[in-house]
């Protein structure tokens, strides 16, 4: 069985993530090779695209959510997630599971007594007048039930009821309240409920691969798909890492030579790239706590020297100028100092294109 080196892996996911070159797909053709972008910020999923696409524009992203063409909802993780609108339509109902078995494990308790089924309805039926923000829902439904928690009624219609985070909110230069309807509304179509698992694993593995079970199940907050891997282990190819654990990949999937060069990219602070295996040595090899995060919940934006973590990033607006702001873990080369100027130089006009001036710093290396 063929063992893949962390560098192979490194530019088999870069190649996957479209972050090896800029592609030429479309956005709804992109958000369904990449099975979605995380996107529970407001804005800094542009980014994500921006490092992906050729030419990229928010303009197009702006209008295929007006148009109801992609949707912002909770997916993978219980997180909101970009997808295009066909797709949601039968990941929302897989990954459901998740998202009520980690809504009850914070809410239950503000839910004593209630009868879930009669809340659900009731939750659906204020929805289906206007988009309403999860305050507004939980006043709403405390007219019912005086004694229950609020915030709790409005998190268990969020579990049951597949919502969308409907327009302005995330739009591209404006945004608005997170109000949200159920995806049935807002799109006039109804939730796939005979969706496999294996077309999950399948689409993960297009995006992601080659990968553990464990890296599939981290990806989507579900548990016990060995035995879907093993499945579908007839059509896969199978490799081991170099610590002897197997990965699981799509026979025709881009795994390319280690040695190709990887491009300096800007990824954003919930890029998936850094968040859909359980083990992200692949890409990140130092440690982020050591660095001084996660104890203030800030998460770092990261800079990929040669396809690896090898810096963060912040843009900081002030009196007209925008600052980028580079935080190397190691002395950068001279040559790598400059690549990332020349990407963040290109950053700072699309993140900051309304600045009278753009900077970028270097702060000193912080090694971990």
């Amino acid at each position: 069985m063929t063992i893949l080196s962390s560098r192979a892996l490194n530019r088999a996911t870069l190649a996957r993530q479209l972050l090896l070159r800029r592609s030429e797909l479309t956005v709804p053709q992109a958000l369904e090779h990449l099975a979605g972008l995380q996107a529970q910020s407001t804005h800094t999923w542009y980014v994500g695209l921006w490092s992906r696409l050729a030419d990229y524009t928010p303009e197009d992203t702006v209008r295929l959510l007006c148009e109801r063409g992609a949707v912002r909802m909770a997916l993978m993780r219980s997180t909101i997630h970009l997808v295009t609108s066909d797709d949601c339509l039968w990941l929302r109902p897989l990954v459901e599971p998740v998202i009520e078995r980690m809504t009850m494990s914070n809410f239950r308790r503000g839910l004593t007594g209630l009868d879930l089924g009669e809340l659900v309805t009731a939750g659906r039926e204020l929805l289906a007048g206007r988009p309403l923000t999860f305050s507004e829902l939980g006043r709403e439904l405390a007219g019912r039930w005086p004694e229950n928690d609020p915030a709790s009624m409005a998190q268990a219609i969020r579990a049951y009821v597949p919502l969308v985070q409907v327009p302005p909110r995330g739009l591209w230069g404006r945004s608005g309240p997170a109000a949200h309807q159920a995806v049935e509304t807002w799109l006039g179509k109804p939730v796939d409920a005979g969706a496999s698992l294996e077309r999950l694993v399948l689409r993960y593995l297009a995006a992601f691969g080659p990968a553990t079970v464990r890296d599939v199940q981290h990806w989507c907050g579900l548990t016990r798909l060995a035995e879907v891997v093993e499945r579908l282990r007839p059509e896969l190819t199978v490799f081991r890492d170099e610590k002897g654990r197997e990965l699981f990949d799509l026979p025709d999937a881009p795994r390319p030579d280690p040695d190709t060069p990887a491009p300096v990219r800007f990824v954003y602070d919930y890029d998936n790239l850094l968040r859909s295996h359980a083990d992200v040595s692949r890409v990140v090899t130092v440690d982020y706590a050591d660095q001084g995060f996660g104890m203030t919940g800030e998460e770092p934006s990261t800079v990929l020297v040669d396809g690896f973590a090898a810096a963060t990033w912040r843009i900081v607006k002030q009196r007209g100028t925008a600052t980028l702001t580079v935080r190397p873990f190691r002395k950068l080369t001279g040559a790598e100092e400059e690549a990332v100027s020349a990407e963040g130089t290109a950053l700072l006009a699309f993140v900051a294109a309304r600045a009278k001036a753009h900077d970028i710093v270097f702060a000193a290396p912080q090694p971990g």
